[in-house]
């Protein structure tokens, strides 16, 4: 029987398993996994109208199973040596696997005595974001072939090269951010948001030249902004370039959306990540 499982991944790809006995490490009453409001109201006659409705902080929490004190002190050291966790929880359907992450930090930790096999560790973080997927367009072009290629579902449209619109259906609970990772040679790119094939947002990066070798990166996710280009000699911060009358960092509205790509020459290599984000999973 497929049960669900968690771990944790740290901001260098590391992972500490929370769902395998035989590592000795096993997460049992999972509790906080859901979603809350804070809400105020205001009466008016016998009525009460809602003025304020805020999403509220969970402590998601468990009991941590470890055989060997061994492995308490290594949780302990990879908890410290991290600067960034996401909690992965990994539920099994009908129809194959999800995986689910939800940015945490590390609340509280009780060491316990060993009884018998087993130490049983209460464990508690806080969230810092909403459940999410990461869902990738990965796309190369070379002189024969325009490949696309994506790991889920969704209607998905990928066409032209230095104008090329990507429709994407956002089946999560609130607005979508999204990681854009461009390859070099690409010479003022332009990406914009359509709604109903009508133009709501427009980032113009005229001017902006990423060399062969250097990689764009544009991230719109709260926790994560940036907008950047990578190189050897080392990360040029590209705020210059942003308008500071306008937002300069979009999200996905629930739904479809169109994020269309531009540039003078041919975008042949990048990747684009979409966080569908989630109140519970």
């Amino acid at each position: 029987m497929q049960i669900r499982r968690f771990l944790l991944e740290n901001e260098k790809g590391q992972r500490f398993r929370l769902d395998n006995l035989n590592e000795g490490c096993f997460l049992i009453s999972p509790s906080d996994l859901g979603y809350s409001y804070n809400i105020n109201f205001t009466q008016v006659g016998f009525d009460f109208i809602e003025n304020n409705k805020r999403i509220a902080q969970k402590n998601p929490k468990g009991i941590a199973y470890f055989k060997s004190y061994d492995k308490v002190k290594e949780f302990i050291d990879y908890i410290e040596s991290s600067n960034k966790l996401k909690w992965i929880y990994i539920i099994p359907f009908k129809d194959g696997e999800k995986t689910y992450y939800l940015d945490v930090s590390l609340k509280k930790f009780d060491k316990t005595e060993k009884s018998g096999k087993w130490l049983a560790c209460p464990v508690e973080f806080v969230r810092k974001s909403l459940w999410y997927e990461a869902k990738e367009v990965v796309y190369t072009i070379d002189s024969v072939t325009n490949e696309l290629r994506w790991d889920f579902e969704w209607n998905t449209v990928f066409a032209s090269y230095d104008n090329r619109n990507i429709i994407f259906e956002n089946k999560g609970h609130t607005e979508a951010p999204f990681k854009l990772e461009l390859n070099g040679e690409v010479v003022s790119p332009i990406i914009t948001i359509l709604e109903d094939d009508v133009e709501v947002k427009k980032l113009d990066l005229t001017g902006l030249t990423i060399a062969t070798g250097e990689t764009f990166i544009y991230n719109t996710k709260d926790t994560e902004q940036e907008i950047v280009k990578i190189g050897s000699t080392g990360t040029t911060n590209l705020f210059s370039f942003l308008n500071p009358n306008f937002i300069n960092f979009f999200k996905l509205r629930k739904g479809a959306s169109k994020i269309r790509l531009e540039a003078e020459n041919e975008i042949t290599s990048g990747k684009l990540t979409i966080y569908v984000q989630y109140k519970a999973v």
